[in-house]
């Protein structure tokens, strides 16, 4: 095993290496008037962040917008994952994060998570379709690192 990676194994016994993931972040300035960069990985994505752009409403990108992708994407792997478990191979599967960040007595805190997940599964029920996402919900490793946010709700219907 090569530094910096984990072993993680499916249901079916297969073993990945998983790496360890890096990503940055500087800012420069005061909180309202200064400004920053986030950089995603190895180049996958590298843009400015502001206080308009996290509080208000203004150009660049924000954390909660990253977790919400990285929710999103995680839900989407995760959920086929279980498909594929379950006997089921999706043709798609696609997921919208939204996360809610407001000020509580705590401070600015992420509040709330929804995600709105579509699947094109052939041979699936609605209802099984729904219980797997259900369970996709509590076992995602981004839903399991977020679990301090009190509500999580997923919308899953098949297209």
């Amino acid at each position: 095993m090569r530094p910096g990676t984990a072993r993680w194994a499916l249901a079916s016994d297969t073993v990945f290496d998983m790496q360890t993931r890096t990503s940055s972040a500087q800012w420069e300035g005061s909180l309202r008037e200064g400004a920053g960069t986030m950089k995603i990985g190895e180049g996958a994505y590298e843009g400015p962040f502001t206080f308009v752009s996290r509080f208000e409403t203004g150009p660049g990108t924000n954390p909660e917008e990253l977790i919400a992708a990285a929710h999103a994407g995680c839900f989407s792997m995760a959920l086929s994952g279980n498909l594929d478990k379950a006997g089921f191979t999706a043709n798609r599967v696609s997921t919208t994060a939204q996360v809610t960040l407001e000020k509580t007595d705590a401070g600015q805190t992420i509040t709330k998570i929804e995600l709105v997940t579509r699947g094109d599964v052939p041979g699936i029920d609605e209802a099984e379709f729904v219980k797997l996402a259900d369970q996709t919900k509590q076992t995602c490793p981004i839903s399991r690192a977020l679990a301090a946010v009190k509500e999580v709700t997923v919308d899953a219907k098949l297209v």
